[in-house]
C-alpha cells in the first residue's frame, strides 16, 4: 500500500479508509511505504499483525547522501534532465514519452544516490535556466529569476525523493492517491513488471492546481511544478493496471486525462452502518456542526461567512468545528478565528479541535455541513447520513452522488447559498427528520463498508493472479462468500 501523508501517519477520511481496508482483508499480507514529511511522524494508528512492514519516504527530512556524478556520467544525466523539463514545459505531440524516459532515467540515479546532488549542481542548475528561457518556451516571457531556479530546483529535488525508495518487486502496489505516493508503485512496474492498482479519493492534480493557485511562487515555479504534476497523473492513468476512483466525478477526471474506460472501475467509500447508529435527539440549542481537518481545502472561511448569515436570522445559533489542525496549518486556523472576529461571531463559533469519538460530532449538530472546495467521496458525509443527520454540502467531487435527496447540496464558495440552506433546515424540524432518515437508508442501501471490502478483495486477487482488467472493470460488486486463495500474496515483498 502507497500512501501519502494519510495512514499509518495521520488522521482523515483517507486514513480511515486504509485502516477499514487493512482489517477488513485479514488474509492479505500488507507492507506500506507511506510518503512522509520529515519522517519523524510517529504512527498514529496500531497497524494488525497482517502489516508486517511500514517504511516512511521523508520528502522534507534530511538531504540525502550521495555524490553528483562527474564527466560522462554528468553530461548523460543532464542531457536526461534537459529532456524531462522540456517535457514539463514545452509540451508536444511525444510529451508523456519524453516524460517517462526522462522520469524513469532520473529514477536510476535516484537509485544510485546520485539524485539530489546531481540536481543541486551547478550545471543542473544552468540547464533548467536555459529551458526557461528558450524563446519558444512560454515561461520566457516571464522573464524567470535565479531565485526563481533555485526555489523551483528545491520543489522538484523534493518531490522526485520517493524515486529512491526500494519498488516492490512481488505482489501488487497499491497507490491509494495519486502524485507522489504513486512513483515507487510506477517504478515497480517499470523494473519488475509489478501490476499497479490506482484508487483516487480526491483529484490529487486539481488539489495541485488549488494549492499552487494561491500559492506565493512565481509562475514560471509553478508552471514547472504543475507540469510535473500534470504529466504524472497522466503517466499513472496510462500505467496502471486498473482504477479505482470513489465516485463518478473522479471516474470522468481520469478519462480526461486519457485513461481507458475498461481500466476503471467506481467503488465507493463505505461505513459500518452498525457503527454509525442513529445520533438520538438533536440539541438543545440549534447548532451547525463540521468535522474534518482544518486546512484551506475545507474552506472553513466559506462555512463562518455562512454562519454570520444564519446569526443575522437565527441569533441562537452555534457553529461548532470538530477537527484537528496538521503540522503547517495553524495560520490558517488563526486566520478563521480572525474571520469570526471580525464578522462579531466569535463567542459563537468553537474550535473543538480533535474529539474521541467522531459520532460525538455530529450528534452535536442539528444539521452538519461540509463546506470543502474539492473532494472524493468524503467519509465525514457519509458517517454523518449514517448517524441519521440532515447535511448541507457542497457540490464538489462526488457529493452530489452520496446525497441523492438526502441532503441539500449548494455551490462551493458562495456563503449566501450556504446560509439560505442551513436555516431552510434549521427552521423545518420535520423536514430534518424526514431528511435523517432518508440519508441514513441510503447509506445502508448503497454505502456500506462490506461492499468496499468484498470489492477490494475481489480486485487483488485478480490482479495477482494477472487476470484480464476487463473483466475487472466490468464486475458487479456481489463476490463468492469465500475469497481465492491467491490473495494471500497480494502486498508482495521489497
Amino acid at each position: 500500500m502507497l500512501t501519502e501523508g494519510t495512514y499509518p501517519h495521520s488522521h482523515g477520511g483517507v486514513s480511515v479508509w486504509c485502516d477499514q481496508l487493512v482489517h477488513g482483508i485479514p488474509d492479505v499480507d500488507f507492507q506500506i511505504l507511506a510518503v512522509t514529511s520529515d519522517g519523524r511522524e510517529s504512527l498514529t494508528w496500531e497497524t494488525p499483525a497482517h502489516v508486517s512492514k511500514v517504511v516512511s519516504i521523508p520528502t522534507w527530512g534530511p538531504t540525502p547522501t550521495g555524490r553528483a556524478p562527474r564527466g560522462r556520467r554528468l553530461r548523460d544525466f543532464l542531457d536526461t534532465y534537459e529532456m524531462f523539463l522540456l517535457a514539463l514545459l514545452d509540451p508536444g505531440p511525444s510529451t508523456l514519452e519524453r516524460f517517462s524516459e526522462g522520469l524513469y532515467g532520473l529514477a536510476a540515479r535516484a537509485r544510485n544516490g546520485e539524485l539530489t546532488a546531481a540536481l543541486r549542481t551547478e550545471a543542473a542548475i544552468r540547464t533548467l535556466a536555459a529551458v526557461w528561457n528558450r524563446p519558444h518556451v512560454p515561461t520566457h516571457a516571464a522573464r524567470p529569476t535565479m531565485h526563481d531556479v533555485l526555489t523551483a530546483t528545491d520543489l522538484l529535488e523534493h518531490a522526485l525523493r520517493p524515486l529512491a525508495a526500494a519498488p516492490p518487486r512481488h505482489g501488487i502496489t497499491h497507490a491509494v492517491s495519486g502524485g507522489l505516493a504513486a512513483l515507487p508503485g510506477l517504478l515497480a512496474r517499470h523494473l519488475h513488471g509489478t501490476p499497479l492498482l490506482l484508487t483516487e479519493h480526491g483529484v490529487y492534480l486539481r488539489e495541485r492546481y488549488l494549492g499552487y493557485g494561491a500559492g506565493g511562487y512565481h509562475w514560471p515555479v509553478k508552471a514547472l511544478l504543475l507540469g510535473f504534476f500534470r504529466l504524472l497523473a497522466q503517466e499513472t492513468y496510462a500505467r496502471a493496471a486498473l482504477i479505482t476512483p470513489g465516485s463518478h466525478y473522479n471516474r470522468r477526471w481520469e478519462e480526461r486525462g486519457g485513461t481507458a474506460p475498461d481500466k476503471i472501475r467506481t467503488v465507493y467509500n463505505g461505513v459500518d452502518p452498525g457503527a454509525f447508529p442513529p445520533a438520538g435527539p438533536e440539541p438543545e440549542t440549534p447548532t451547525l456542526a463540521w468535522a474534518g481537518r482544518v486546512d484551506p481545502i475545507k474552506d472553513l472561511e466559506t462555512l463562518i461567512r455562512a454562519f454570520a448569515l444564519v446569526r443575522r436570522e437565527m441569533p441562537q445559533v452555534r457553529l461548532r468545528l470538530f477537527g484537528g489542525t496538521p503540522s503547517g496549518g495553524q495560520a490558517y486556523r488563526e486566520r478563521c478565528q480572525a474571520l469570526g472576529r471580525d464578522l462579531g461571531i466569535a463567542e459563537a463559533v468553537a474550535f473543538e479541535g480533535r474529539v474521541e469519538d467522531i459520532r460525538d460530532a455530529y450528534a452535536a449538530g442539528t444539521v452538519v455541513m461540509l463546506s470543502s472546495i474539492s473532494e472524493g467521496f468524503p467519509f465525514t458525509l457519509i458517517e454523518a447520513m449514517s448517524c441519521g443527520r440532515a447535511t448541507v454540502s457542497t457540490d464538489v467531487g462526488g457529493v452530489r452522488e452520496a446525497v441523492g435527496d438526502a441532503g441539500l447540496v449548494v455551490p462551493p464558495r458562495e456563503p449566501e447559498a450556504m446560509a439560505r440552506a442551513a436555516l431552510e433546515l434549521l427552521r423545518a424540524p420535520a423536514r430534518r427528520a424526514w431528511m435523517g432518515e432518508a440519508a441514513r437508508l441510503r447509506v445502508i442501501e448503497q454505502f456500506t463498508l462490506r461492499h468496499t471490502i468484498d470489492s477490494f478483495r475481489e480486485i487483488y486477487g485478480a490482479l495477482a493472479a494477472g487476470e484480464d482488467r476487463t473483466h475487472l472493470s466490468e464486475t458487479r460488486t456481489r463476490l463468492a462468500e469465500d475469497p481465492a486463495p491467491h490473495v494471500r500474496r497480494a502486498g508482495g515483498d521489497w
